[in-house]
């Protein structure tokens, strides 16, 4: 049985939430005036980018405001891919693109998802990310993944990203936010060495975006 204190904390709880969305709804949203994440290095740890761009209709399911799509090469041909899709917070900052939907749906079986810790160089403790490794007709992919906020927070789950985006918005009125992905692809004797290179590539990713995080007014 509920108690009457327990009543009362959770009527006290959704009448603060209830202001809070009111308070929200009445400010104006703000717009994207600058994207700034076109001008990511086109050298990122030893690779070299080049840039690549989706079927039109893949843009228009994304619906974001800005996609970044590109191959980065080594010196000797590895290649990982990197994708950044950024939401302003007209948008609501988050994208529905799920790796765990879209892999099997494009003929990848998912073998193995985990969660990674990588060194944050805005944060006084690592960061954990999404890893999946995906297999078909005998090629791995491994991929990380996560949402970015506010420059440089850094989140795993969409939960989690609209727990940070309510707070955002109320206390910055901002909750702008991106989907980071970045993939590389190679047979099972290469596996382990595209995880340190995949993981060292996302070091380095975390460490550019908030220089190069999108303005909004």
């Amino acid at each position: 049985m509920i108690s009457v204190k327990s009543f009362l904390v959770s009527l006290v709880c959704m009448f603060v939430t209830l202001l809070a969305v009111g308070f929200i709804s009445q400010r104006p949203n703000p717009v994207v005036v600058r994207t700034n994440l076109e001008n990511l290095p086109m050298e990122i740890a030893g690779y070299r980018g080049t840039e690549d761009a989706f079927p039109e209709s893949v843009y228009h399911e994304l619906n974001a405001d800005k996609n970044v799509y590109r191959h980065y090469r080594s010196g000797d041909g590895r290649q990982l891919d990197l994708y950044i899709g950024y939401y302003g917070t007209a948008k609501g900052g988050r994208t529905g693109h799920n790796p765990y939907a879209c892999l099997p749906g494009a003929g990848w079986a998912i073998v193995d998802s985990h969660k990674v810790r990588i060194r944050h160089p805005y944060q006084s403790s690592d960061v954990e990310v999404n890893y999946v490794q995906a297999r078909r007709n005998g090629i791995n992919t491994v991929m990380l993944h996560w949402y970015q906020t506010a420059g440089t927070t850094v989140l795993t789950t969409g939960i989690r990203k609209n727990i940070e985006r309510f707070w955002g918005r109320l206390l910055h009125n901002r909750n702008d936010g991106a989907f980071v992905q970045i993939t590389i692809q190679v047979t099972d004797e290469r596996l382990k060495d595209a995880q340190v290179k995949v993981e060292n590539f996302a070091g380095q990713v975390l460490q550019l975006l908030p220089r190069y995080w999108p303005v909004e007014k």
